[in-house]
């Protein structure tokens, strides 16, 4: 007969907790990914503005017409550009400003950021950490938050 063992495990901090059979354990673990835990993350707006600036050294650096750059490099271009709602790096900035002025945190900035709810029960379905009691983020914060971003929309 075989036994199953039930594990679900989590990382923190470069430690991995294992839970089996109702017992936690520590164990050292040596994430690879240690570096992303403090990287910073990016709007499609905010990536497509790099690599188009990055677009635009490659041009100027290379004298050779027939010199190409990757097609990773154009499809992520292609793809961010496709899905970027802000265009102009002033707005790109400014929802930055208003997004992080909440006191969001780098992956809900994003989300929030790159899907543009319309309203406070779009957010809090995409973002459910808005909905944890203790933050600060009301209803009538999110919902001011929402159309802060919309007049950037707008007056785009």
């Amino acid at each position: 007969m075989i036994q199953r063992r039930r594990r679900i495990g989590f990382r923190t901090e470069g430690k991995a907790f294992l839970q089996h059979e109702g017992l936690l354990k520590l164990k050292d673990v040596t994430c690879p990914w240690q570096e992303f835990l403090k990287a910073k993350c990016l709007m499609h707006s905010e990536v497509s503005l790099v690599l188009e600036r990055r677009l635009e050294q490659l041009r100027q650096t290379t004298d050779d017409p027939s010199s190409q750059v990757s097609q990773v490099f154009e499809r992520s271009l292609q793809y961010v550009k496709q899905f970027s709602r802000y265009k102009n790096p002033d707005a790109v900035k400014q929802v930055r400003d208003v997004l992080s002025r909440n006191g969001l945190g780098e992956f809900e900035l994003c989300v929030i950021g790159n899907l543009c709810p319309e309203t406070v029960e779009e957010a809090k379905a995409m973002v459910p950490s808005l909905k944890t009691k203790g933050r600060a983020c009301d209803d009538e914060r999110i919902e001011k938050m929402l159309n802060d971003l919309a007049m950037i929309r707008k007056f785009e």
